[in-house]
């Protein structure tokens, strides 16, 4: 069997194991890639993912109304309305973003500190500095998974979260161009996934799947609709009823209807272990 059938299986995770040369390779091809697809005007840029990342993710963080996180990191967050919900649960907000085009000034009233990654995917922090870190459909554009999910452990306080939302599907053959994808951005399978997630040390504090349902609405109804179904809340929760039981189903290269029944995303809310 060649390496990309391995890849396609999900048997392997593409990219985890490159040598630095191939990661700075990747890192140049990707790091305006997402701009690249129409995303650079912070003034036109409409944000989706609210009730999304309310109901999968948010509400699962510590809620009294005193309770504040003192660092957090958004990796790969952009302009970084993802936190625009809890921003007022916000301190300080860290940045790692390598596009030079996706730059805010201020999210809420907190002003955002950006740093650019490091290629390796070092993370220029100290060990347990960050009390929430949010990882939102990021590292399928990254190759070397492990480590920057290492990395992240590292720098996470004891006690502290980790949220991360990515696809556990290949979005199909990345050896060939795709419309509307960069160029090497893959799915993680899940397998995969948790294996590293438990081999860390990570609680999972909760794992909900997404987009069966939405995925099925967007084709057939979402033209009717001002925004793409995943922004409204009334489908947000039988999406994730639906996603849980079909998880059964997830194929990593699905090639058929069948296959392709089952939901395309995972979301993880992670927690350190300690006080």
């Amino acid at each position: 069997m060649n390496q990309t059938k391995v890849y396609l299986k999900g048997e392997k995770l593409y990219g985890d194991d490159y040598s630095y040369e191939e990661i700075k390779k990747w890192y140049e091809e990707e790091k305006e890639g997402y701009a690249d697809l129409g995303s650079k005007e912070y003034d036109k840029y409409k944000y989706y993912y609210h009730e999304l990342n309310k109901e999968l993710g948010f509400k699962y963080l510590p809620g009294s109304r005193d309770f504040v996180f003192g660092n957090v990191l958004g990796l790969g967050s952009a302009y970084g309305f993802e936190f625009e919900p809890i921003i007022n649960k916000v301190s300080s907000l860290y940045i790692l973003e390598p596009s030079d085009s996706l730059v805010a000034k201020k999210i809420g009233n907190i002003v955002p500190i950006y740093k650019k990654p490091d290629i390796r995917g070092k993370i220029d922090f100290p060990d347990n500095f960050f009390d929430l870190i949010t990882c939102f459909g990021t590292l399928h554009h990254i190759p070397n998974v492990t480590f920057i999910l290492t990395e992240l452990f590292r720098t996470l306080k004891p006690g502290g979260f980790l949220l991360i939302r990515e696809p556990v599907v290949s979005m199909g053959d990345w050896t060939k161009p795709r419309k509307d994808l960069t160029k090497n951005e893959r799915g993680i399978p899940v397998k995969i996934f948790k294996s590293i997630i438990n081999k860390l040390g990570f609680q999972i504090k909760a794992e909900n799947y997404n987009s069966f349902l939405i995925t099925i609405l967007q084709k057939t109804i979402g033209r009717f609709f001002k925004k793409p179904v995943y922004a409204y809340k009334i489908f947000i929760i039988p999406d994730k009823i639906l996603s849980n039981l079909f998880k059964w189903n997830i194929k990593y290269h699905a090639v058929n209807v069948f296959q392709k029944a089952a939901p395309k995303n995972v979301f993880f809310v992670l927690r350190k272990n300690g006080k």
